[in-house]
């Protein structure tokens, strides 16, 4: 009886010891796997609070992101040398401290030029505040200072591989950057290219910029910090910055294999019965290998998009107006269908009443002109169809929930959702614009705001993947 005790003894022992080995096995990933598989965010911090925001607990710091960046097999940290691989360029003075908009229309173009360019990408994170901190100050709220690319996207931008037979070199991290080129930087100044450059126009500085970094030998070029990026506020500001450009721009495989990353799409997967229920089984995005972003990133049949921005816009939007601005150079794209021209009588810092107020209702649309325009946009043959409506937006509830029933009001809506209404986990709580981008640009119609980034970046993700131009509309 001791022996057959002493047996079933050993038995438990080695049965619990398997258990907790297969346990380690799925859920401790290791740092290869980030992009196919979303930790839990309960292994990555531990939640804490702060002083400094009494009672809320801190964002999560993507620390598994961070990991799988530094691990890319181009990244070789105990090379003897590193003069024997590719020419690199980097760009410090990336844009900081503004929405992930912003800061995603340019690194698009930023990558664009390091591969006509024939150089390593050097990839950064998506930076709030760049102090060293690990959290900063939002309206009294704490965000993360920074959020590692490949929380956010996917694909050759972050280090991923470029087409079958595309020779040009891989991306690679800051981090990496500066551990490989150390003191063998060679810093251009921004001047030297932009003060010989005939426009702002985003051809002319991809021009300018090929145009010297072709002189350059170095293995190491890197863009004058104290000037800005190349591509500012000015070129995406300019209503035909990007018409030469864009059929180059378009075909480049930073636009046909841009991806968003498995946290992302795992937000999207989880919210799908939310924003867009489904007639027939569908595959989720997440257990679907990539291939192309036309391929992956299909139409939702059915599903009209409505980005709605609220907040500080109201102040913006009159920015907007008392300087006649145009459309952002994205959504002034020659095939979209929607165009705006500044009404006549504008000042310089001001304008007329009759004036702001067009510009409100194009940049800040009422709810009765919501529905209005909501009314001419169904009509068109691109809108056959559409029955479930989403609304991206960052207004306050109560406004959220007052569109949602004018919109049933209508009389024509199989479901209405909102931004307001995602389930989203830790960490896509903090990327949910990419989340919300990811919805809009799969819509059957999309209707945007044409002075917001966040707009354009959905614009150009669907034209890029051929959908119809006359889909893609704004208010």
């Amino acid at each position: 009886m001791g022996f057959v005790a002493r047996r079933y003894l050993v038995f438990g022992i080695s049965g619990f010891v398997l258990f907790t080995l297969l346990l380690r096995t799925l859920y401790v990933r290791q740092d290869s796997a980030v992009q196919t598989t979303v930790q839990t965010s309960s292994l990555l911090y531990d939640g804490d609070t702060s002083p400094r925001w009494p009672g809320r607990r801190l964002p999560p710091l993507y620390r598994q992101y961070h990991q799988y960046e530094h691990g890319l097999p181009q990244h070789h940290w105990n090379a003897p040398s590193h003069e024997s691989e590719p020419k690199y360029f980097w760009i410090p003075g990336h844009s900081k401290g503004s929405g992930w908009g912003n800061i995603m229309q340019e690194i698009l173009l930023d990558a664009y030029l390091s591969y006509k360019a024939n150089r390593a990408f050097v990839f950064y994170n998506y930076t709030w505040n760049d102090d060293g901190s690990d959290y900063s100050d939002y309206n009294g709220k704490p965000i993360p200072s920074r959020v590692p690319l490949s929380a956010l996207i996917r694909g050759p931008i972050v280090g991923g591989p470029w087409p079958e037979g595309d020779p040009a070199p891989l991306a690679v991290s800051e981090e990496y950057w500066y551990h490989a080129c150390g003191d063998r930087r060679r810093v251009i100044p921004r001047k030297e290219v932009h003060d010989h450059l005939p426009s702002w126009f985003a051809s002319d500085i991809t021009k300018g910029w090929l145009d010297k970094l072709s002189t350059v030998p170095d293995q190491c070029a890197e863009a004058d910090a104290d000037g800005g990026p190349p591509y500012d506020w000015v070129a995406f500001g300019e209503k035909d910055g990007m018409r030469e450009l864009w059929p180059d721009f378009a075909r480049s495989p930073i636009m046909t294999h841009f991806g968003w990353s498995a946290l992302v799409e795992l937000g999207f997967d989880n919210n799908r019965e939310v924003f867009s229920p489904t007639a027939t089984l569908e595959p989720p995005l997440t257990s679907v290998p990539f291939t192309t972003s036309a391929e992956r990133y299909t139409e939702l049949p059915g599903l009209l998009v409505l980005h709605l921005r609220r907040g500080d816009y109201e102040r913006h939007c009159e920015h907007l107006a008392n300087w006649s601005s145009t459309y952002l150079a994205y959504n002034a794209l020659p095939a979209l269908p929607d165009r705006f021209e500044p009404p006549p009588g504008g000042g310089w810092g001001t304008n007329t009443p009759e004036n702001v107020a067009v510009y409100m209702r194009h940049c800040l649309p009422t709810i009765p002109q919501i529905l209005a325009r909501v009314e001419e946009v169904v009509a068109l043959d691109a809108a056959r169809g559409l029955e479930n409506v989403y609304i991206m937006t960052n207004g306050a509830l109560e406004w959220v929930e007052q569109l949602k029933a004018a919109l049933r009001g209508m009389g024509r809506w199989r479901n209405i959702a909102s931004s307001r209404d995602l389930v989203l986990n830790w960490e896509q709580k903090y990327v949910a614009q990419a989340v919300d981008m990811l919805i809009g640009q799969r819509a059957q119609v999309f209707i945007g705001n044409g002075w917001s980034s966040l707009t354009g970046n959905v614009v150009i993700m669907r034209l890029a993947n051929g959908f119809r131009a006359d889909s893609t509309r704004f208010w």
